[in-house]
């Protein structure tokens, strides 16, 4: 596997973000964890915001509705910008060190509230390029996220190594041929990366 370039998912990946407990929690049980990743994919609200078509009043209204949710707007978006914890313990160490061997980048459906979390700016420097949707306008799973991506890096898709926590986003990567796992913070990582030097150690 000639991989040269690695493309990160933060949120579950390299960074702590929960979405689903909490909507369930906020929901009382309607909606099963499941159907709560899911709703971070499917809703046309969270689309919207993390494609930067609406403000955040908007996207809290609209989402208090779509699931039923007893919060006021502000209320709603004060919970809301603490589901994203910041990086995993280890984030940067491991980015450090895969910054010496293969070109880093980021892919994250991701919206201005959370992006200014202060952890974020400390994996940032480590990334040649970063690929966020409120500014691309394009959200995983779209194959459209990924073909922006290879629109705007020298590597070929048989070169990257794209790591995200959804599965529907690796099979979105492997359909435009690139390299993909799924992963689970940062143990994943670490196991695929260990996994991709035996390879190249054969």
């Amino acid at each position: 596997m000639n991989i040269k370039a690695i493309l990160f998912d933060l949120g579950g990946v390299l960074v702590e973000w929960d979405g689903v407990t909490p909507l369930v929690r906020l929901t009382d049980g309607r909606i099963t964890p499941e159907q709560a990743r899911r709703f971070w994919l499917e809703s046309p609200w969270v689309q919207r915001f993390e494609t930067d078509l609406c403000s955040e009043l908007e996207f809290a209204s609209g989402v208090i509705k779509e699931l039923g949710i007893n919060l006021k707007p502000g209320e709603f978006i004060e919970e809301f910008s603490r589901w994203d914890r910041g990086p995993f313990e280890g984030a940067t160490e491991i980015l450090k060190e895969l910054q010496e061997e293969f070109s880093l980048y980021c892919l994250s459906n991701n919206n201005k509230i959370h992006w200014k979390n202060p952890g974020i700016k400390t994996l940032l420097i480590y990334f040649s390029r970063t690929f966020v949707s409120f500014e691309t306008g394009f959200m995983k799973p779209d194959p459209s996220a990924f073909k922006w991506v290879l629109d705007h890096i020298p590597e070929s898709p048989a070169q990257i190594l794209f790591l995200d926590d959804n599965q529907e986003c690796v099979d979105a990567a492997v359909g435009l041929g690139l390299k993909a796992r799924r992963v689970d913070g940062l143990s994943g990582v670490r196991k695929v990366v260990s996994d991709l030097r035996c390879t190249k150690n054969r």
